[in-house]
């Protein structure tokens, strides 16, 4: 691991705190790659999706997870501690996953949220260092109905308008409704995620520019999936507002992985992560544990398998 302090982007091993260490790695176009370590353990990675970053997105999960997890929050270019580069395109960022996975130099468990699915099952396919992976809600290009993929476009469209004008407090708003239902937002309403993520627009506009333009073979396609050896975990809550979209999402990603397992979270939506970290955390620990036990690191997992259950922790 490369540790080295916030205010010193290009040093490696460079004094910190003791509670502030930093790891960092260079993409494959040589964009440095960088994200904060909280805890002790195993490593974790948890990868952030297309909305957020590394410093932000896993705040309220963190506490449930570093005394179990070395916990790994990396930003893909452009975000949060990382350096930037004028390429986002979808291999770009999955090589970005790719390598903080490998400079780690032991078997990893990776975790992604909505956007950075496609980019952590990238990582997991060219990676030998990926133990187990889990995400939730994954977001995958041309899967999933209509009125939900409308339903997402409208939103964006907003957001885009907004942020053109400088509005962007209205862009983040704009946001919300394309995803989380009406108690979602109001609970997001009660916390700092205006104040924290407002700043986060702009990359996310850059990311869906890059991804509609971009005509090339993804980590998505069947016969990428079909590369991803280790066991993964596809989670999706009870009451997020695109359940017919995530679960279509699941069903295609389940169908070609290896060994996928598919569970629902009770009583919680998209942003899950944020407002209801326990149970999510209690899934990640209890899938990593098992799957980790049953298959040796390294073995390259079992035949294909999928499994349903409810999110309970047993």
């Amino acid at each position: 691991m490369t540790v080295g302090n916030a205010n010193e982007p290009h040093r490696s091993g460079a004094a910190t705190r003791a509670d502030e260490r930093i790891h960092r790695a260079v993409s494959a176009d040589g964009t440095e790659i960088a994200g904060r370590v909280q805890g002790q353990g195993p490593p974790l990675i948890l990868v952030h999706g297309a909305y957020g970053d590394g410093e932000i997105a896993w705040r309220a999960l963190l506490p449930y997870l570093t005394d179990r997890f070395t916990c790994y929050l990396p930003s893909t270019r452009g975000r949060g501690l990382s350096s930037d580069n004028p390429d986002h395109s979808p291999p770009r960022l999955q090589e970005d996953v790719t390598a903080f996975v490998d400079r780690i130099g032991e078997p990893v468990r990776l975790v992604g949220w909505s956007g950075s699915g496609a980019w952590v099952l990238g990582a997991a396919a060219h990676s030998d260092s990926v133990a187990a992976v889990t995400i939730y809600e994954p977001v995958v290009i041309g899967v999933g109905g209509e009125d939900d993929i409308a339903r997402i476009g409208a939103a964006m469209q907003q957001v885009g308008a907004a942020a053109a004008d400088g509005r962007i407090l209205e862009a983040v708003h704009a946001f919300l409704p394309g995803f989380c239902t009406d108690n979602e937002i109001a609970a997001l309403e009660e916390t700092p995620f205006y104040e924290q993520w407002t700043d986060g627009i702009h990359a996310l506009l850059r990311l869906l520019q890059h991804d509609m333009s971009y005509g090339g073979p993804r980590s998505t396609d069947p016969e990428a999936l079909g590369q991803v050896a280790a066991p993964v975990l596809l989670l999706r809550g009870e009451q997020t507002l695109l359940g017919t979209f995530f679960a279509d999402v699941e069903r295609y990603v389940a169908k070609h992985v290896v060994d996928a397992h598919v569970r629902e979270v009770p009583g919680v939506g998209h942003f899950a992560p944020l407002l209801e970290p326990e149970p999510i955390a209690k899934e990640l620990i209890s899938f990593f544990e098992s799957a980790l036990s049953l298959t040796p690191i390294g073995s390259g997992g079992p035949s294909a398998t999928t499994t349903h259950a409810a999110g309970n922790f047993p």
